[in-house]
């Protein structure tokens, strides 16, 4: 297993991370997704509803859905995965699988006061749900069963601590989804844990890349002062590196997760550092947990969160990192 600096979560019970080839660009693998060699669980077929907050072209969902499906594949699930960035969209897929009779539900909490009454009505009709990558200060008082993910407020802040260590002195903290609760968490910890001097949030929207490019460069420009850019996802930190050279700014770039294409600009210099939270171990651990709860009445976490993160993936271990990135699971 690869070298994590920084700090590592602990995760409160023991699992078994698998690693796979995949592709980016949210689509499915050609061969079901699941990379070669899988076995089969030889358990009775069961259909498990996944439904995210995924953007369209955002390649971090790739890495969940990859880790999902080799779950998938291992347990003999047939997996219906969807996604819709609006919440009220996301509660109405809920219904959907809820109405389709599945055997379980696997989702995401990005706006969990919209999604309450939906998960509401799955327990409801009997289904299980677990929730992964948001809502971890939400799914335990939501009824739902696990949870696979990061603290982002403990990201957030051992970031800002890092960043604090380092020397900088002023951050911008980009926000690509406002009120999405883990995004603004991870924020909010950053400001908890920079103590080194000034702290400022940018609003943007993900929808609209051109227009976060211009925010940024605008805003770098506006501010020379600036000596960080904090992005929450590895195509804004993608975008930030243009305009840092639009704006002719010094700023470092650091930001949270990681994909393929971010792993080039991390060996250059140009991205210094990302958090990793692990999404394709957050995929697989909510298939796979579902599948272990409805064959054998099995649960993980002991009523805990599982965390997956987070990690400091840089310059000592990039290299080491590149060689998952390239079968799309890093």
């Amino acid at each position: 297993m690869r070298r994590l600096v920084g700090f590592t979560a602990v995760v409160s019970s023991a699992v078994l991370i698998v690693g796979a080839c995949s592709s980016t660009g949210g689509k499915p693998d050609d061969n079901g997704g699941n990379g070669g060699g899988a076995g089969n669980a030889g358990t009775p077929t069961k259909t498990i509803a996944m439904i995210t907050h995924e953007v369209p072209g955002d390649s971090f969902w790739d890495l969940i859905r990859k880790g999902a499906e080799m779950a998938a594949k291992k347990d003999n699930i047939k997996l219906q995965y969807s996604s819709d960035p609006e919440a009220p969209n996301q509660a109405n897929l809920v219904q959907t699988a809820i109405d389709s009779k599945v055997d379980g539900i696997a989702l995401t909490l990005a706006k969990p006061d919209a999604m309450a009454p939906a998960v509401k009505r799955a327990l409801g009709a009997g289904i299980p749900v677990v929730a992964f990558n948001a809502g971890y200060d939400n799914w335990k008082s939501m009824g739902v069963q696990q949870y696979f993910g990061q603290d982002e407020t403990l990201a957030g802040r051992t970031a800002g601590e890092r960043l604090t260590k380092d020397g900088r002195k002023k951050v911008l903290c980009v926000i690509q989804e406002q009120g999405q609760v883990a995004l603004e968490s991870r924020c909010a910890g950053v400001r908890q844990g920079f103590t080194g001097g000034g702290f400022e949030i940018l609003n943007v929207n993900s929808k609209d890349m051109p227009s976060v490019e211009a925010t940024m460069t605008a805003k770098l420009q506006q501010d020379p002062s600036i000596d960080t850019v904090v992005t929450l996802g590895a195509p804004i930190a993608q975008t930030a590196v243009q305009s840092k050279g639009n704006a002719g700014s010094e700023a470092e770039i650091v930001t949270f997760d990681t994909n393929s294409a971010l792993v080039p600009l991390i060996q250059n210099g140009d991205v210094k550092w990302a958090v990793d939270q692990q999404p394709y171990l957050q995929g697989y651990l909510a298939i796979d947990s579902l599948w272990l709860y409805l064959t054998n009445g099995n649960t993980i976490g002991g009523g805990q969160a599982v965390l997956t993160g987070p990690a400091f993936i840089d310059e000592s271990n990039i290299d080491q990192v590149a060689e998952y990135a390239k079968g799309g699971t890093r």
